[in-house]
């Protein structure tokens, strides 16, 4: 039987341990999740204020604030704001360490009144959290 020595062995036990550390996580190594949202009328202090899910249609502007958890390196979101079934706008947003918040708005024209969503995605597009509002 031929022994394998010191490298063979470090070599044997990188190739068992790193496939075990990447399991359950997504390409690039973090396992990204919204751990708060909030609909509002601003942001101050990268907090949410008047948040809410209904919102008059003179409302204006309307801000999505996310708080995500577990990104180990930068890395990015996108904030997807539709309108019934139809896309608006698509925003992507820095996160920058493992516990980061971020935000992104929409103006909302007085016509707009119905049904609104905003579709937190990660880098490979996967649906990390829908966040629904209505104009009423």
């Amino acid at each position: 039987m031929k022994q394998i020595g010191w490298k063979g062995f470090i070599l044997v036990v990188l190739t068992l341990c790193f496939p075990l550390h990447g399991m359950g996580q997504m390409e690039g190594g973090d396992q990204l999740e919204v751990v708060d949202s909030a609909l509002c009328l601003d942001v101050v202090d990268r907090e949410c204020v008047d948040g809410d899910t209904v919102f008059p249609a003179d409302v204006g502007k309307v801000y999505c604030w996310t708080r995500i958890y577990g990104a180990e390196r930068d890395t990015e979101i996108t904030h997807v704001w539709f309108f019934a079934d139809t896309e608006r706008a698509r925003v992507p947003l820095a996160v920058r360490s493992v516990n980061f918040r971020t935000y992104s708005s929409k103006i909302i024209r007085p016509m707009e009144v119905g049904d609104w969503r905003v579709e937190v995605v990660d880098g490979q597009n996967r649906v990390l959290k829908i966040i629904e509002f209505r104009i009423e």
